[in-house]
């Protein structure tokens, strides 16, 4: 495995200067961010497509140090049913072009989170049961069958055709994809194109083990990030794990995102990282830093030694 790092983290940098950064880090690529939620403006794929002169003059400002690009990634919901999903299903199709173009095989991604019904006009993420209220089945049978199916249907269609080989869906909350289970109903669905971008801090929240997940994932893990989390001893036990405070309210939250080893030891990421490697996933790992907890400068810093301390080489 090699290390890689999110862009996203370092969006107050300028091009030139994100890179050097990267070097300094001792990071080996750069998983860049390109469209939907991000707001870095490094390698924005809508600009890029129509510019190719600048595209060509970044690709080399990449190699010159070095780096290789992990993947790209379009955090997004596709399908949002307003004006957002129209603009992030634009965006995706755009990084997944631009991807194709520079050769680069991996898109990170979410899967989407629709209406609930038709004439609905925001996402409902369904967690509780489907067998009741009696309408919860048709509702999940709506969500899946015709909106989430249809549109990766499409999207594995569009990455056959432009050279793409793995879309790596993250395990985020709020998305139809959101853990293993979730992850193969659409896989089995269309195709192993889909795979999970395993990223363990949202599974510990969620109360899962993400050795056991890595585990039944086996190959349809596509990519993996390295970010922590760490429930917050005392909150947790009064108000469980579902938590609406801010991400910037660290004290009071039941969990919080961390640096890499702030919340599980290393012993743990080094059996993390084992099992992962064993199951067959032997790419990249990217730091994604969300640390509200330390200064973005400490937390980049020590989850990267902590990362080169566990991943399985």
């Amino acid at each position: 495995m090699k290390l890689s790092i999110c862009t996203d983290v370092m969006g107050n940098l300028s091009f030139t200067d994100m890179l050097d950064k990267c070097v300094e880090l001792g990071v080996e690529g750069i998983e860049m961010t390109g469209g939907g939620w991000s707001r870095a403006p490094h390698f924005r794929a809508d600009e890029l497509l129509e510019d190719k002169g600048l595209l060509k003059t970044k690709i080399k400002e990449i190699e010159a140090r070095g780096l290789q690009i992990a993947a790209l990634n379009c955090s997004a919901n596709p399908l949002d049913p307003g004006d957002m999903g129209k603009r992030h299903r634009k965006e995706m199709e755009q990084t997944i072009r631009l991807a194709g173009e520079i050769g680069v095989r991996t898109i990170v991604t979410m899967s989407g989170l629709p209406e609930a019904a038709p004439g609905d006009s925001v996402p409902n993420w369904l967690v509780y049961t489907k067998s009741w209220p009696d309408e919860m089945p048709e509702r999940d049978r709506y969500q899946w069958e015709d909106r989430a199916f249809p549109l990766w249907h499409g999207l594995v269609k569009l990455a056959k055709e432009v050279g793409v080989e793995k879309y790596a869906l993250e395990n985020f909350s709020a998305m139809l994809v959101w853990n293993p289970e979730t992850l193969f109903r659409l896989r089995n669905e269309v195709g192993p194109t889909v795979g999970m971008n395993l990223d363990p801090s949202h599974l510990i929240w969620m109360g899962a083990d993400p050795i056991a997940s890595a585990r039944a994932l086996g190959p349809a893990i596509h990519h993996c990030h390295g970010k922590d989390t760490r429930i917050e001893r005392g909150l947790a036990d009064v108000n469980g794990l579902l938590e609406l405070k801010e991400v910037t309210d660290v004290a009071n939250r039941s969990w919080n995102y961390v640096a890499v080893g702030a919340g599980r030891d290393l012993q743990w990421w080094k059996e993390f990282f084992s099992v992962v490697r064993m199951c067959g996933y032997n790419g990249w790992v990217s730091l994604e830093m969300e640390d509200f907890t330390m200064s973005t400068e400490a937390g980049i810093r020590s989850s990267i030694e902590a990362l080169q301390t566990t991943i399985s080489r």
